[in-house]
């Protein structure tokens, strides 16, 4: 290879960042058919949209099972060619949960009891468009409005990387960094007061695309791409977009924070 060629070529290799889970793009794993995708973004339209990627409104429209006439949200995924098979209508259902199944342990102190907690199953979309069932830990007096806020999450077509069950959902992921999830039994970072995670009442969405920034510390790590919250990348989250489907259940929200920004974060008490 000639040398100004090998040196431009270990250039662009330089030059690649290591951001952990690749920003969504319209890939799919090798062996399937290409998908294209488009973020919608703050004053689109389906005929705008449409008109830039050279297909028709109606198109767009029955791709992604909405309604024609039904003006598309900020944030949501859509398709820009026909799937290969259809979403199935959104499903959900509420069960309780054992100590087992949450890590709880009584000399830990968990401000609540298994009892206490519920399992919230629902469908998702996750980055390649593919159908999902998962789950999050929720208390059961939250898990109802929980289940609204996926609902219209699912029904507007915003994306979620991952849920648990992980084995099943994306089992070849190991960094826990990217799950959408509930309740944990920890206490707020660098304290020792309980999290709202550890009460039930918050939910953390899409973590590595909606991250957490203290000061000069970043969580997940390698998340600096989605500082820029001016970007509409697949999951992240805008408060003129996926943000509303909590802020109108009661939620409040870590990305309208002054001291740090947690857009990941939503919670009953703005803790």
């Amino acid at each position: 290879m000639p040398k100004r060629l090998l040196a431009a070529a270990l250039s662009a290799l330089l030059l690649v960042p290591l951001l952990g889970p690749a920003p969504a793009t319209a890939t799919r794993p090798a062996g399937r058919a290409a998908a294209a995708w488009h973020v919608v973004r703050p004053g689109e339209t389906l005929s705008s949209i449409g008109a830039r990627h050279g297909v028709s409104a109606r198109n767009l429209a029955t791709w992604n099972q909405i309604a024609l006439t039904t003006p598309i949200q900020v944030d949501a995924v859509l398709r820009l060619n026909r799937p290969p098979v259809p979403l199935p209508a959104f499903q959900s259902k509420i069960v309780p949960v054992t100590a087992g199944e949450v890590n709880w342990k009584a000399s830990a102190g968990c401000p609540v009891i298994p009892g206490n907690l519920r399992k919230l199953w629902v469908s998702y979309i996750d980055f390649n468009g593919d159908y999902h069932v998962g789950s999050v830990v929720v208390r059961y007096d939250v898990a109802r409005r929980a289940q609204q806020i996926f609902r219209i999450l699912y029904n507007w077509r915003f994306r979620i990387m991952a849920m648990a069950p992980m084995r099943v959902n994306m089992p070849a992921q190991t960094n826990m960094a990217v799950v959408t999830a509930g309740y944990n039994c920890r206490p707020i970072g660098g304290t020792r007061v309980w999290s709202e995670h550890a009460t039930g009442t918050a939910i953390d969405i899409n973590p590595f695309q909606n991250p957490m920034l203290r000061g000069r510390s970043l969580s997940p790590a390698n998340s600096a791409l989605y500082l820029n919250r001016s970007r509409y990348l697949i999951g992240m989250i805008h408060r003129e977009g996926a943000a509303r489907a909590f802020l109108w259940n009661g939620f409040h929200w870590g990305g309208r924070w002054t001291s740090l920004k947690d857009y990941m974060h939503f919670s009953l008490t703005n803790r």
